[in-house]
């Protein structure tokens, strides 16, 4: 199989790229803005039994922005995994999360292409996994530019051999690999450990580590649909409560009694402290419940996750 990957040099390109290049046999082509970000091994199969005369990788430096410098290849392409993306602020936003996913999907052969993996993002759903209309209408820039790509991509032409992946939140990165916004901000999370051992929180979220996304793309690869189908890759739930106490057992916190943080209490700090939130974060605050009824993860398939729980982020990241 010829499989083009859009994002490669981003923190879950990166897994993507470890995954298919160690436990494939694929040609693989990575589209990738910067080749000198590139941290991945593309010489790691010479020699291999995989791939005994070539390596079968290809780094192609440019982005989606001149995605039709590349339609010969794409004429060529069996998979095409869609995972770069801006994540808001500038202009052109909309142009290349929503415009030139749509381009590059164009370029694609309708006979030759088999399947398509497109990365879009879990906060655009409700529980039930079905469109949040406040995403679209209160959403950040590269929310927004989602929940549209999300209507439109569905509408394509090639819309029958199309995978929705919608990641909760990401983390993951090391020496190696870049880390995710998720994963460069715990380091900061044992500072209020002290704080947070008091407060009793209601909310609920889902995780998932980089690996696990990358081997869970990678099953979905050797095992398609014949139509549309979409896929929350997450953890099982975790309650904002279940947060504080693991922080609390991996930092060895004793807590002795919890005040109970209500959303009545949250908004009269924000008042007295004149903090400013966007239309979003006052959505998120009200909302407090991400979480999904059926998130996908590695052991939902047998397969082994390499981060499964809090205990697991926490740990792997040495915080």
């Amino acid at each position: 199989m010829r499989i083009f990957i859009t994002g490669g040099s981003g923190c879950v390109g990166h897994y993507l790229a470890e995954e298919l290049i160690e436990n494939s046999d694929h040609e693989l082509f990575f589209l990738v803005r910067n080749v000198a970000k590139v941290q991945f091994n593309t010489k790691a199969r010479y020699g291999s039994a995989i791939c005994r005369r070539q390596s079968g990788i290809h780094l192609l430096e440019g982005n989606l922005e001149n995605i039709n410098e590349f339609q010969d290849l794409l004429k060529t392409i069996d998979i095409a995994i869609l995972a770069a993306t801006i994540w808001g602020g500038k202009e052109e936003t909309f142009r290349i999360n929503v415009e030139k996913n749509l381009e590059l999907l164009d370029l694609l052969d309708s006979n030759t292409c088999q399947q398509i993996i497109y990365f879009s993002t879990a906060s655009i759903l409700d529980y039930y996994h079905q469109p949040l209309p406040q995403a679209g209408e209160l959403g950040t820039e590269y929310i927004r530019s989602k929940y549209e790509c999300y209507f439109r991509i569905k509408e394509h032409p090639l819309a029958s051999k199309l995978t929705i992946v919608f990641p909760t939140l990401v983390l993951g990165g090391d020496d190696n690999k870049p880390h995710s916004h998720i994963s460069s901000g715990l380091p900061e999370v044992g500072k209020w450990v002290n704080l947070a051992r008091w407060l009793k929180a209601d909310g609920s979220f889902h995780f998932i580590h980089g690996k696990d996304i990358a081997t869970t793309v990678h099953y979905l690869i050797q095992n398609p649909s014949t139509q549309t189908r979409e896929i929350v890759l997450g953890s099982p739930r975790i309650s904002a409560n279940q947060l504080i106490e693991t922080l609390c057992q991996y930092f060895g916190k004793r807590i002795y009694f919890r005040i109970p943080l209500s959303l009545t209490l949250a908004n009269i700090l924000i008042v007295i402290f004149r903090i400013e939130m966007a239309k979003w974060d006052k959505f998120c605050l009200q909302y407090r419940h991400f979480s999904h009824q059926t998130p996908i993860n590695p052991q939902t398939f047998g397969l082994k996750a390499y981060c499964p729980t809090l205990m697991d982020v926490f740990q792997q990241h040495k915080m």
